[in-house]
């Protein structure tokens, strides 16, 4: 058998396009691989994907290709989420796979979902700001004040993200300015306006940061037992999350304030609170690119997920519990949906339930060991207790919403391949 060596030819630059876009723009891995795997099928290949952060190796061997087998390097990494040019990607492979595009077609379909533009700057600010004040609504803000505020300083925040976006490629520096910023408008509004809720002025802003969707991808290969794939991507994500903390601790700083303690929980009505979950779904999904002709079905599923958690907890269910319920429910939904509208389950489900996720406690948790450390050797202990409950609190909802929508989607896509939308001997 020869030596592998670098591939070369249309069908193998068509596997090498489809292997970057995917994987780079928040496909899961083991529906990356399906993919690439039944595209080399329809080309008379048999490709194997080894896929780690920052390249994809593809094993390509076939009869008609010459030097079989052959190695095909493709830089990626799995740092964005698009999910326009997943929807496009996938579209083309089933093309191919059904006769109606040969290589060189593919390859100019391709070269054109690669220069697929972002949604517009002033949709995806617009949305921030609204997706923030939405937040507010559902963490129980009722004043005009505080919404406005928050309100503004996502919009500033999205805005400095966009413009952050074209002057560095550097994944850090966008989440870490717009906390930096939203922590500075936080300190002052606690200044200038009494009235308002600084600790929701202050969060808000930073919870449309959080990266959910490599969580959830994170997540998804360690169950597949992809070790180190897993926890490549769970350290970027805690990459971004600790950069979050430290813009927002600094930018309260900056104003001389520190975070505050959250004021008493407020009641919000449950069509309330759908209807804030449906705004914040639609703005999760404007900073994942889903085009508008699809945004109104992950609508539908995180007002449905919010109100199966609002009834959880009315009822007498833990905030872990409560997530874990929602989730459940999302996971079941979202796998059929995703799989047959060729969406990324992660981010398709991340926007169902980002509400739930625990950036309060994170964020919480930050700033109190922030302070331990500052009070030094004359630290109170009592202050350690506050500290325990907000890590344990993060961690148990961290493992109610990973299990919520990991378990569904694989015990479905194993039992029941067709109504998932995979086919039998091809599961995702």
């Amino acid at each position: 058998m020869a030596a592998p060596r670098r591939a070369a030819g249309e069908p193998v630059a068509v596997a090498s396009a489809v292997a970057r876009l995917l994987y780079a723009n928040g496909l899961t891995t083991e529906r990356l691989i399906e993919t690439v795997e039944r595209l080399g099928r329809a080309f008379g290949l048999t490709i194997s994907v080894l896929p780690a952060w920052g390249e994809i190796v593809l094993r390509i061997e076939g009869d008609a290709l010459p030097g079989s087998p052959v190695v095909e390097t493709v830089a990626a990494a799995p740092a964005g989420v698009e999910m326009n040019k997943v929807t496009l990607t996938l579209n083309i492979v089933d093309a191919v796979a059904a006769g109606r595009m040969d290589a060189r077609q593919a390859l100019q379909a391709l070269a054109k979902v690669d220069k697929v533009a972002p949604v517009s700057v002033l949709r995806t600010i617009a949305m921030n700001g609204a997706g923030a004040a939405a937040l507010g609504i559902i963490f129980g803000a009722s004043d005009t004040a505080t919404l406005l505020i928050t309100f503004f300083s996502a919009c500033a925040g999205g805005a400095a993200r966009r413009s952050l976006a074209h002057i560095s490629a550097n994944f850090l520096t966008q989440p870490l300015c717009a906390a930096l910023l939203a922590g500075v408008i936080a300190a002052l509004a606690s200044r200038l306006l009494p009235d308002a809720d600084p600790y929701l002025i202050a969060l808000c802003p930073c919870m449309i940061l959080v990266p959910g969707p490599h969580l959830l991808n994170g997540a998804l290969d360690l169950a597949r037992l992809r070790i180190a794939l897993g926890v490549a991507r769970f350290s970027f994500a805690g990459l971004i999350i600790l950069v979050i903390c430290t813009g927002l601790i600094a930018g309260l700083a900056l104003g001389r304030e520190s975070l505050p303690r959250p004021s008493a929980v407020v009641a919000v009505p449950l069509l309330i609170d759908m209807l804030a979950a449906g705004v914040a779904v639609a703005a999760y999904g404007t900073f994942f690119s889903m085009p508008w002709r699809t945004l109104a079905i992950p609508i539908a599923i995180g007002m449905l997920a919010h109100a199966s958690r609002w009834l959880a907890l009315a009822d007498g269910a833990s905030v872990a519990g409560g997530a874990f319920i929602a989730c459940l429910l999302v996971g079941v939904i979202v796998t059929p949906v995703a799989n047959r509208l060729h969406l990324p389950f992660a981010a398709v489900a991340f926007a169902s339930v980002v509400s739930l996720l625990p950036g309060a406690f994170l964020f919480r948790l930050a700033a109190g060991l922030v302070t331990l450390m500052s009070a030094g050797e004359a630290a109170n202990p009592a202050l350690l207790v506050p500290l325990v409950i907000d890590a344990t609190t993060a961690a148990m909802i961290l493992l109610a919403m990973a299990f919520g929508l990991i378990v569904p989607k694989m015990m479905l896509e194993h039992l029941f391949p067709v109504w998932s939308g995979v086919a039998p001997a091809a599961r995702r």
